[in-house]
């Protein structure tokens, strides 16, 4: 046991490693730095719920953006009809053509139909929480593509179980991939590198996106957004919390960088020994000590990405078997079809 207590004390040290990638958006102006209009593109499909707080963090910002639109996807909800009530500019998408993916087929409409130089990438569930937040992340555009990760906004029980999920994502992005939540990037780069046509039927375009640009020289970076922007994922219950991440979180994680994921397994691995340790020894002082210093990492990390609870952090083993269970799931589904929003999909 004493073996096994120092290797889970190795392992649980390396979630500190991880933590420096949690930092914020840079507000410095950056090198890139592009003073110009600014399109936001929405895609939204049965958005009526989200969408308007959405709009109204937009019309606060001290730095309008040049126009809003809102690709309305086949929505059943009024959402067209809340859009145009606050004015944004609403395009009704056509038809899904064969070999589309709903997402990237209503972000290529928006970007035809945009005017400004700026292309951001908005999804309906995102907000900005504070005025300057639209100006603060065209400053800290770097050139190229440029995403930032939203803080993610935790109000029911069930919702906590997507900790580890939403830890992942961050630790396997930032600096150097693409959320896809928000994404900023020059028309001029959006044309190089053939816009959301390029991943027309992937789910996870950001991932495959952010490939493409870094293949062709682009510049691709990533933030997390802490204090700037925030969503709430999957607030309609525990089955589209489970049906959200089954979709094709297996395939995002396949694309993290190989460096990072052996980081990620490694601290995975003492979560893992962490409590099994603290039973087989009998709750032994040291391996209590040390669950109680997971305890405290595990808290302090979520807090970094989201308003998650601090009495969830004792608690990690539960979120921890979750991410395990619904990881194998999406494995498993991959290539097969789920069902998301009303649309059956094929899964990454």
């Amino acid at each position: 046991m004493i073996l096994m207590f120092a290797i889970a004390c190795l392992l649980i040290a390396l979630g500190f490693l991880l933590a420096l990638r949690l930092r914020g958006c840079d507000v410095t102006p950056a090198a890139g730095g592009l003073s110009g209009r600014v399109s936001v593109i929405i895609p939204a499909r049965d958005e009526a719920e989200n969408l308007p707080l959405l709009l109204e963090s937009l019309a606060a910002q001290c730095s309008v953006p040049y126009e809003v639109i809102v690709v309305d996807d086949g929505s059943t909800d009024g959402t067209g009809e809340i859009a145009r009530r606050a004015g944004a500019v609403v395009v009704t998408s056509k038809p899904l053509p064969e070999g589309w993916r709903g997402k990237p087929w209503a972000c290529h409409q928006g970007a035809a139909a945009a005017g400004g130089d700026l292309l951001c990438f908005v999804d309906a569930d995102t907000r900005f929480v504070v005025p300057d937040g639209l100006s603060r992340l065209q400053g800290a555009w770097p050139g190229g593509a440029f995403s930032v990760c939203p803080w993610h906004a935790v109000e029911r029980r069930y919702e906590h179980l997507s900790l580890f999920f939403n830890l992942n994502m961050v630790f396997g992005t930032v600096p150097d991939g693409l959320f896809g939540p928000l994404l900023l990037i020059d028309r001029a780069s959006y044309r190089k590198c053939g816009g959301h046509e390029t991943v027309r039927d992937k789910v996870l375009e950001n991932f495959r996106l952010a490939a493409h640009c870094r293949a062709l020289g682009m510049p691709v970076r990533s933030a997390n957004g802490r204090g700037m922007v925030w969503f709430r994922m999957y607030p309609f219950g525990l089955t589209s919390l489970i049906e959200g991440w089954t979709k094709g979180f297996a395939s995002g994680a396949g694309n993290t960088p190989g460096g990072v994921m052996a980081l990620i397994i490694a601290w995975f691995t003492g979560l893992v020994l962490v409590p099994i340790g603290l039973v087989a020894d009998g709750f032994a002082w040291p391996w209590v000590i040390l669950y109680l210093a997971t305890s405290i990492q595990v808290g302090v990390l979520a807090s970094m990405i989201g308003s998650f609870r601090w009495w969830f952090a004792p608690l990690f083993p539960l979120a921890l078997f979750f991410f395990f269970l619904l990881f194998a799931r999406s494995s498993r589904r991959s290539g097969r079809t789920v069902t998301w929003k009303g649309r059956e999909i094929r899964a990454d």
